[in-house]
């Protein structure tokens, strides 16, 4: 089984892998559709193009669907994806990449036959493990921080070099450079960009700075 990667295409290079497009993954929960637009277009206009968006309130997957018709230059993907069920109404509306908190050999073979580049998640040096073993070599490391945060992730670059992460869950603006500097980090996802004042008041241009703050987070 040859190795595979998350690869999603962006404007700039159709081959590139998901965890290359932007230093930040927002993840993104939609309670109001109407939002879902303004929404992306201020994070891509930041620097943001990557935006998974939740499988978390009833409205992800007509988000999903308006974020892929109406901004073009986003890559929309969905996340908390735990279900086949979920998976084929994600593909459906337009998802071009997958993520799921964990995952199970069903989910797994799921995911793999939907044909898009998907992020599976992990806490355990064995779920890595496993995964390598299967040819997935770029993976969502979840909880983050609760699963050992940095020193861990530092910890598995030298045994397991072929594996590249994207950590989620409590990384944020203090933290996410401390990611990013790690040889097995390729992005990390966070919320810090959406903060929930500027989402209920539609302060899109307060979002779009922070979008654009989170995208000049290098190495």
């Amino acid at each position: 089984m040859g190795a595979v990667t998350s690869t999603a295409p962006s404007p700039g290079s159709p081959d590139s892998s998901l965890l290359d497009l932007a230093p930040v993954i927002p993840v993104v929960i939609v309670h109001d559709v109407a939002d879902a637009v303004p929404m992306a277009r201020a994070l891509v206009a930041g620097g943001l193009p990557a935006i998974e968006v939740t499988f978390r309130t009833p409205a992800a997957a007509d988000a999903i669907r308006a974020i892929a018709d109406e901004v073009p230059d986003a890559v929309v993907g969905a996340g908390t994806v735990l279900t086949q069920e979920q998976l084929e109404t994600a593909v459906a509306a337009g998802s071009r990449f997958l993520v799921t908190p964990g995952w199970t050999d069903r989910l797994l073979g799921a995911l793999d036959a939907s044909g898009l580049p998907y992020l599976p998640g992990v806490s355990t040096t064995s779920e890595v493990v496993a995964l390598l073993e299967r040819g997935v070599e770029e993976m969502k490391f979840f909880p983050a921080e609760a699963a050992g945060g940095t020193a861990y992730l530092k910890a598995l670059a030298s045994p397991l070099p072929r594996a590249r992460f994207c950590p989620t869950g409590g990384v944020n603006a203090s933290n996410a450079l401390g990611y990013l500097s790690l040889p097995n980090v390729g992005c990390v996802g966070g919320t810090w960009m959406l903060p929930p004042d500027a989402l209920e008041a539609g302060d899109w241009a307060r979002v779009e700075s922070l979008a654009r703050e989170a995208a000049a987070l290098r190495r």
